[in-house]
């Protein structure tokens, strides 16, 4: 990294111009430059998605992102059809697996998420039609860092949606960070060069 600019963005060795938070580490600056803020209309993507911000929740996305591979494994590919057959033995094996994040609450949410992920798709069709509704296509492109939000309008109302139909840990921030991640949104602040 060479340098970061008061307006949020860092100028790489490379001579690209990215998000300031994607830093130097080579993972989080691939994740930065190959997926974040790109659309997903992935069914299992967005359901994985929802679960590791869960995850995430009082910790960095970064530690996250690096053991997804190992979530993934854990989590039989986040395949809500598999996750939501998990019983107390699962629990115990995934409490006691060191490459996840071993807290019972976030686990026991994800099982249940993906029951209530197969209850929303029969409901709704699809997770990518029912978020893709509160997508915010036209939201103020940040100028800053300082600019970008911890959460919006929409974010609050899926993430009450997603609550009375059972979702946990899938809060305002959660759900907005979701949405960024996801392409919901457009939070690469201006002059980063994926805006």
């Amino acid at each position: 990294m060479d340098e970061r600019d008061t307006d949020g963005l860092i100028t790489h060795r490379d001579g690209a111009v990215r998000c300031w938070w994607c830093g130097d580490d080579p993972g989080y600056v691939a994740y930065h430059d190959t997926e974040w803020g790109r659309p997903v209309h992935d069914d299992l993507r967005l359901y994985e998605k929802l679960c590791l911000e869960g995850f995430q929740a009082g910790l960095s996305w970064l530690t996250i992102l690096r053991k997804r591979p190992a979530f993934r494994a854990a989590f039989a590919g986040f395949d809500p059809k598999v996750v939501a057959r998990f019983d107390g033995t699962d629990v115990q094996r995934l409490l006691s697996n060191e490459g996840i994040v071993r807290n019972r609450s976030k686990i026991e949410a994800t099982i249940g998420n993906a029951k209530a992920y197969l209850e929303l798709v029969a409901a709704e069709g699809s997770l990518d039609a029912f978020v893709w509704a509160y997508a915010e296509e036209d939201a103020p492109a940040p100028t800053s860092f300082a600019d970008v939000r911890s959460t919006s309008p929409s974010s609050i109302r899926l993430s009450k949606e997603l609550k009375l139909r059972g979702w946990r840990f899938v809060g305002p921030t959660t759900v907005y960070a979701f949405m960024q991640s996801m392409g919901l949104v457009n939070d690469h602040v201006v002059g980063c060069d994926w805006r």
